[in-house]
């Protein structure tokens, strides 16, 4: 397990504790060390996942919480009452706990603070290892980073830039790409979708890389005043779109 993460987390599984690890991003649900479920402001929750997605309806979820909230038991409600198979809430359990996992345990530089014996109202589904959660965290950083080392996409409106006719998208890129607005950033394009914020990040870093997507400029500044004509000029910014262009054209003729 890679500590610099969270060497609480490390701590916490050691003791076996059971609460919530309450960090700048996100916090993670602990039972008896083991990592039980998660959330991030910048990840769908597992009622977005399942409603968004179409799995459910959001009245039959509503129920759910109204019924078995207060009892920890969200989860078993859902299966008991026949609205969801138990292998198929644990699959949507465990990606929700993997996406918001990820930006729980990003780098950060707030405090890190744990709250002794508090449980989740989703109750029992799936545990996972700390260890577990934390390989996964830090692969998925390594492979975003391999495909497009340029993070300010991640969390800033995204716009497409180049026509998309016959460049081979698939689906789930195109389903992207459709709402790519230079409003909208990743992560409310993930929740539109009913999609995690995750796969989310490497549709938008895959369309980044191929050039057909990228953050809106910035706004223009008030002109500057006209330096004396003795004085240095800086050089100009690169054209990165101009960059991008020559790179496509290159790798089309090898």
């Amino acid at each position: 397990m890679k500590a610099a993460l969270s060497p609480m987390l490390v701590r916490l599984a050691d003791e076996r504790a059971t609460g919530v690890l309450v960090r700048d991003h996100g916090v993670l649900y602990l039972a008896d060390g083991q990592v039980v479920h998660a959330e991030s402001p910048a990840a769908p929750g597992i009622d977005v996942l399942l409603t968004a997605g179409g799995r459910l309806p959001r009245a039959g979820w509503e129920e759910a919480v109204e019924q078995a909230g207060a009892r920890n038991e969200v989860g078993r409600f859902l299966i008991d009452s026949g609205r969801l198979a138990g292998g198929e809430l644990e699959i949507c359990h465990l990606g929700a706990l993997f996406d918001a996992a990820f930006f729980a345990l990003a780098p950060g530089s707030g405090p890190t603070r744990f709250r002794y014996g508090v449980s989740h109202w989703i109750g029992p589904v799936r545990s996972v290892s700390a260890a577990a959660v934390t390989r996964e965290a830090s692969r998925r950083r390594a492979l975003l980073a391999a495909i497009w080392p340029y993070p300010d996409v991640d969390s800033a409106p995204v716009v497409p830039r180049a026509p998309t006719a016959g460049r081979g998208l698939t689906r789930r890129q195109q389903g992207v790409l459709d709402l790519a607005d230079g409003v909208r950033t990743p992560e409310d394009i993930a929740r539109a979708l009913g999609r995690p914020a995750f796969h989310t990040l490497i549709d938008v870093r895959r369309l980044a890389a191929r050039g057909l997507v990228e953050t809106p400029a910035a706004p223009a500044a008030s002109p500057a005043p006209r330096p004396p004509p003795w004085a240095v000029k800086d050089y100009a910014a690169p054209d990165t779109a101009l960059l991008r262009r020559l790179r496509d054209a290159l790798e089309e003729t090898l």
